[in-house]
């Protein structure tokens, strides 16, 4: 056998072993927080009252839908811009690297920055809007960066293809390459919504750490109970599970619900992301012609 399939092989096998360390540290994390949570459970904490995280559970589900409404249009607007519209030059230049520093900026930093402009400049308390308003900051360059790469990897035929039977530049953009980079750029907003997901530090100060939701006001938005008022304070997941294992140390169960609320919040978080990259495949066969 040659020295190069020596080689070969040798780093073939590394980096296989390096991938199945990684995955089974994963599976090991997830389980070991899914069975904690498991182990001291109670019925109470599925309740929207006392112990229950019911609540939170929606906040979290609410205000990270909220916040992919603002960077998702954003974030793709930004990107087909990059790959399609932008010249070579300084300016290009200065605005990729404002959005490769965007997104390496602390969200302890963005959640600062979300306090001064949703809640003290606009004279409001904390509230769910803030919050997804500020985690919109920390995923719109994820999901810029991720439809820039996904246009500019696609193959020059489709855009060719498409303006040679007589369709304008924005059709082409609207019906053929952001069609077909939709996989990818679906890559980009599952990691934004992660990070929505798991965020606490940015929504400290923005979405609050209290809720009062009555649900018999679920349709009256308008009302301070609403579960749909985005004006409303909310606590998250992420900010229960702080605040259970900072001030709610006089709770007895505050332990068991902190394991509970991460386990939840895992788990939430693995489907989201088994769902949405289901969704990512079916349009990839459907780009692929079914194969």
């Amino acid at each position: 056998m040659s020295r190069a399939k020596i080689k070969d092989r040798l780093m073939t096998g590394i980096f296989y072993a390096i991938g199945w360390i990684m995955l089974a540290f994963l599976l090991y994390l997830m389980l070991t927080i899914i069975f904690d949570g498991l182990k001291g459970f109670q019925w109470d904490f599925l309740g929207a009252a006392g112990n229950g995280i019911f609540n939170q559970f929606f906040n979290t589900i609410y205000l990270v839908f909220l916040s992919l409404l603002v960077s998702v249009p954003i974030g793709i607007g930004a990107g087909v811009y990059l790959a399609e519209y932008a010249k070579e030059g300084k300016f290009l230049t200065i605005f990729e690297i404002s959005i490769e520093s965007l997104s390496s900026l602390s969200s302890i930093v963005i959640g600062l920055f979300g306090y001064l402009a949703f809640i003290m400049w606009t004279g409001m308390s904390w509230n769910i809007l803030a919050g997804a308003l500020t985690i919109s900051i920390l995923s719109i360059p994820l999901i810029t960066t991720e439809t820039n790469n996904a246009i500019r990897s696609l193959p020059v035929e489709y855009k060719e293809g498409s303006l040679s039977l007589g369709a304008t530049k924005s059709e082409t953009i609207r019906k053929v390459l952001i069609s077909a980079a939709m996989p990818q750029i679906l890559t980009g907003v599952i990691m934004a919504a992660g990070r929505g997901f798991g965020e606490a530090a940015a929504l400290l100060y923005t979405s609050g750490q209290s809720t009062y939701i009555n649900w018999q006001n679920f349709w009256k938005v308008i009302s301070p109970s609403s579960p749909l008022n985005p004006f409303r304070s909310g606590e998250t997941l992420s900010l229960h599970i702080w605040a259970m294992r900072t001030e709610g140390a006089l709770n007895p169960s505050a332990t068991q619900i902190a394991n509970f609320t991460s386990a939840v919040l895992v788990v939430l978080t693995l489907l989201f992301t088994l769902v949405t990259r289901r969704i990512s495949d079916r349009m990839r066969k459907r780009n692929n012609g079914g194969n």
